[in-house]
């Protein structure tokens, strides 16, 4: 029977449909023996032959993950055009231009309006497209999904092929350095241990064996398995795959993160809210006003244009432009504070973050085990120094030596240098366990000659660590054919193996005290969150002993207390994130001491008793035990999860209302880095499928730009607050003398939809994007974070807009009739080319620019006066309000563009009184302010004891 046809019949002697082509493959493999295991996957030790991959190959799929579908441009252009405002103004332009069709004769200020609007649509989801088209392109560069190349026996030979090619069956060969490519079970391990931390999390490198498990282990756990994602830290062995693709562990992992939704922004809601309540008051206003002018005699196409007039003044046109660009420019900000922002709305969502979900390794910590203090002689020793480059000083190094020379000669690692590294890093690194990494670089640290010393002693034998005594021992010939033995491993077990003590070069009888002694150093070290190792060594006589014999009565040189240190900046980081209320909570596959040791080394935790929950009791809480649980503002970590106890968590934050941020490395945080509501992944040590499961990537994998962006996000916030009622103010300035005159009976109308259309994108435009780069204000990080559902438009913002924009409307009101009124021409025999009118509607248009360039000064601060922060503190602004002042100078007393606006050159005179009534925005409120920091004052008065 052919190996197709073998698969075929045994998927349907189930009598069930496999979940994927990868189910054909499964078996309970940990349970297996090693020679058991090829007849399973019918392999052999020599390999599958090149005939039987294809057939397999054809089977199972490439060994790969899907890349995500692309959208595909048109689609990404066509959507710019589903957002409401665009809709809105879509169906006036459309209109406008089928009334110019209607009316006879036709009106040329008809065929501008519609023309206008169309072009503001199209301006708009250009800019809109542009920005998500070039934020889309940059991410795609991070896009890798598996290691490239593996050694794989075909056909008997050892073959270096790609790994998108590895089938189920197929025998790899694993040494150290190796990234694993396919989930595989090991049929020879020699001394091989796995940093499995992209898949579970865990910062330890555990070890791996060949010997079976028992029936029904579960497949994670097992040791006789690797998988796909993590890397052979140390040994060598041969494996052979049982899963590939999708049907990897890694995979699982993948299709958890693709049927995760991705979750809408606060902004995104606000907006959507903004634009349903500004359309339909624009609506439900047109519509008014057309109703009343109709039984004024006025025909119908007129009096509907004027209504459309009127909802294109409610609708700020320039809105989405001045969104998507300013929110550019915290991306741009961000980018250069190493923070690739890969959707614009996520720059805001990131200044409302209430809690931050974070990993611990890789994300809190360096990744890079580092001895920081020895014992030995009854003295503690401190070493400096971080990471595995092996510079930095030991504290009286010579009491030391003994010890970190036995360290270094029991120990299989390798240091490896930045100029012999493929890939250029330009750090060192470690070849192998990195706890032994670190003792090698302390041994460096203190003077210890490694190389010399292993030329010295070269080893004749070794005892590899096993589980069971948790040592491990090596042999060495040294002068005159002298045999020493160094041992390693865990501090009881060494302990209880010695018989005498090195203290400080004199040999002692290990008595009870100095038992106990020992054993108070180690507490004290353990007790510091540290990993502690003891180390001993004896002479031998006999090259044959046994390895019992060999590990009996040892002598007791020290301590070496290890950790992997966190971040030098994100204890600054995690100060500035409880300052600005945002809850960090740590979330980590790692052991809950280790967890607990890091969070208070970086402050996470700071108190007695932190709440400690782990993956199994997780499971055992329903959500409202979970919800009860997250309540509150306790000290809060998470141990020993999975990648859907990560998403369980995210999610029932968010019940609650938290707006959550969610920060990892590994492939299994990619899942709750898709579902919250910002995912923030790391760059350089971030795994392919973590960097595209996030909107955000740290470019310098540091823990501290999350601060930098939860400032810049929160700047942006406020930047739009202060934008907005910047535009929706002169809106009611346009608005009220259109509602003036239509109620005083008046035929035309004080400023044409076209002349509005100038004001929104001609004038309004760059001074709201000016407003959008204002710098962070001081306390911007003193403020708790705003509420998820907190509306953008808020009483406050509301009041602002109402009190600014009625002083607005007021002066240019008093401007329009003033002139129409003293001119003495009756209502009735106004025209549109009559040279008052133009001129009281060119007065109008000015007068609400002029007011602009004062509005734009005065929504520059909250409270602080404009004139403490500086009028030329943000030089863009005034050029901004220049150019808007000479673009309206233009409309004013260039014939094509008066033509095109029915516009008239003013007097110098007309341009004063414009500039005094627009200073007067400013003025009052600055007045305002003033009224608000006495208020401030006095209560902070009264608040002292």
């Amino acid at each position: 029977m052919s190996p197709s046809s073998e698969l075929t019949s045994r998927g349907a002697d189930s009598g069930t449909h496999a979940e994927s082509p990868h189910d054909a493959y499964r078996e309970p493999v940990q349970a297996l023996p090693s020679a058991e295991v090829y007849a399973s996957l019918r392999s052999s030790p020599r390999g599958l032959t090149t005939q039987d991959a294809e057939v397999r190959r054809l089977l199972s799929g490439t060994n790969e993950m899907p890349r995500p579908a692309r959208s595909r441009v048109w689609r990404q252009l066509a959507s710019q055009f589903t957002d409401l405002f665009a809709v809105v103004l879509l169906i006036a332009s459309a209109i406008t231009f089928l009334a110019y069709a209607l009316q006879e004769p036709h009106v040329a200020g008809t065929l501008q309006l519609a023309v206008a609007i169309l072009c503001v649509v199209l301006l708009n989801a250009g800019i809109g497209f542009a920005q998500e088209y070039s934020a889309e392109r940059t991410a795609e560069s991070l896009q890798e999904m598996v290691p490239h190349t593996c050694r794989v026996l075909r056909d008997a030979v050892l073959r270096e092929l790609p790994a998108r090619e590895l089938v189920p069956g197929d025998v790899m060969v694993l040494e150290a350095g190796d990234a694993v490519s396919a989930d595989c079970r090991l049929v020879e391990a020699h001394d091989v241990t796995v940093n499995n931390a992209a898949i579970t999390g865990e910062s330890d490198a555990v070890g791996r064996t060949s010997e079976p498990e028992r029936s029904g282990f579960p497949i994670l756990q097992a040791r006789n398995c690797v998988f796909m994602g993590t890397d052979i830290v140390a040994g060598t062995g041969k494996a052979v795959a049982f899963a590939t693709g999708q049907g990897t562990e890694f995979g699982r992992i993948f299709r958890l993160t693709a049927a995760a939704p991705r979750q809408k922004t606060p902004l995104q809601l606000q907006v959507a809210s903004m634009a349903r309540r500004v359309a339909g008051t624009a609506l439900a206003v047109g519509a008014l006003l057309f109703v009343v002018r109709i039984p004024t005699g006025e025909e119908l196409v007129p009096s509907f244009v004027f209504a459309l007039g009127v909802m294109v003044a409610l609708v700020p046109e320039g809105l989405p432009a001045t969104l998507s660009v300013s929110l550019a420019i915290g991306v741009r900000r961000m980018a250069r504070r190493h923070a690739l922002v890969k959707q614009l709305l996520a720059v805001e969502a990131l200044g409302s973050t209430t809690v931050v979900c974070t990993d611990k390794t890789g994300t809190l910590t360096q990744a890079e085990m580092t001895v920081v203090q020895a014992w030995a002689g009854g003295t503690a020793h401190p070493v400096a120094g971080v990471g595995y480059e092996p510079t930095g000083h030991v504290a009286d190094p010579e009491p030391l030596r003994p010890l970190l020379r036995a360290a270094a000669l029991c120990n299989n690692a390798r240091l490896v240098p930045p100029s012999h590294q493929a890939s250029g890093s330009g750090r060192w690194h470690v070849l192998g366990d990195t706890t032994e990494g670190a003792l090698l670089v302390a041994a460096a640290k203190a003077g210890v000659d490694v190389v010399a010393e292993e030329a010295a002693q070269p080893r004749v034998a070794e005892f590899p660590f096993d589980s069971g005594r948790k040592m491990m021992t090596t042999l060495h010939t040294g002068d005159g054919g002298s045999l020493h033995a160094y041992v390693k491993g865990a501090p009881q077990e060494v302990l209880e193996r010695c018989s005498a003590l090195d203290w400080c070069g004199h040999r002692r009888v290990l008595t009870a005290d100095l038992r106990a002694e020992v054993t108070a150093a180690q507490d004290r070290l353990a007790a510091q969150g540290l990993r502690v190792l003891a180390v001993a060594q004896r002479e031998l006589s006999d090259p044959g002993s046994s390895r019992e014999a060999t590990e009996a009565e040892l002598v007791f040189l020290g301590l070496v207390g290890m950790l992997d240190p966190p971040r030098p900046e994100v204890s600054e980081a995690v100060r500035a994130c409880h300052q600005a209320h945002i809850r960090i909570v740590m979330v980590t596959g790692d052991h809950p001491l280790t967890a607990e040791a890091v969070a208070r080394r970086v402050g996470i935790v700071q108190h007695a008793t932190p709440t400690v929950i782990t993956g199994t009791r997780l499971d055992e809480l329903d959500d409202a035990g979970l919800d009860s649980l997250l309540s509150g503002s306790q000290e809060l970590l998470l141990c020993r999860v999975s990648p859907e106890h990560k998403m369980r968590v995210v999610t029932a934050f968010q019940r609650r209302g938290a707006v959550v941020a969610v920060t990892g490395d590994g492939a299994n945080d990619a899942p709750a880095l898709k579902h919250a509501d910002i995912g923030i992944a790391m760059g350089a040590s971030g795994t392919d499928v973590a960097r595209e499961a996030s909107v955000m990537v740290l470019l310098d994998d540091s823990f501290a730009s999350i601060a930098t962006a939860v400032m810049l996000g929160r700047s942006v916030y406020r930047n739009i607050r202060k934008f907005l009622v910047y535009l929706f103010s002169h809106n009611i300035g346009e608005l009220v003398p259109i509602l003036a005159a239509t109620f005083a009976g008046f035929p035309l109308v004080p400023i044409s939809a076209v002349q509005i259309l100038a004001i929104d994108l001609g004038s309004d435009v760059l001074p709201a994007l000016a407003l959008g780069a204002e710098p962070p204000e001081k306390d911007v990080m003193d403020q708790p974070p705003r509420a998820r559902h907190e509306k953008l438009f808020s009483p406050a913002v509301m009041g602002r807009i109402l009190f600014l924009g009625g002083i607005q409307a007021a002066g240019v009101c008093v401007v329009f009739f003033w002139h129409i009124n003293t001119s003495g021409i009756p209502y009735a025999d106004f025209t549109q080319d009559n040279p008052v009118y133009r001129e009281a509607i060119t007065m109008v248009q000015a007068g609400i620019v002029v007011s602009q360039f004062f509005n734009a000064l005065a929504v520059r601060t909250e409270r602080e006066s404009v004139f403490t922060v500086g009028l030329i503190s943000n030089p863009w602004l005034l050029a901004a309000g220049g150019f808007g002042i000479a673009l309206m100078a233009a409309i004013s007393y260039l014939p094509l563009l008066q033509s095109v606006f029915n516009t008239a050159p003013l007097s110098p005179t007309q341009w004063m009184l414009l500039a005094a009534l627009g200073v007067m925005p400013l003025a009052a409120d600055e007045a305002r302010k003033a009224l608000l920091r006495r208020r401030h004052c006095r209560e902070e008065e009264g608040a002292e004891p």
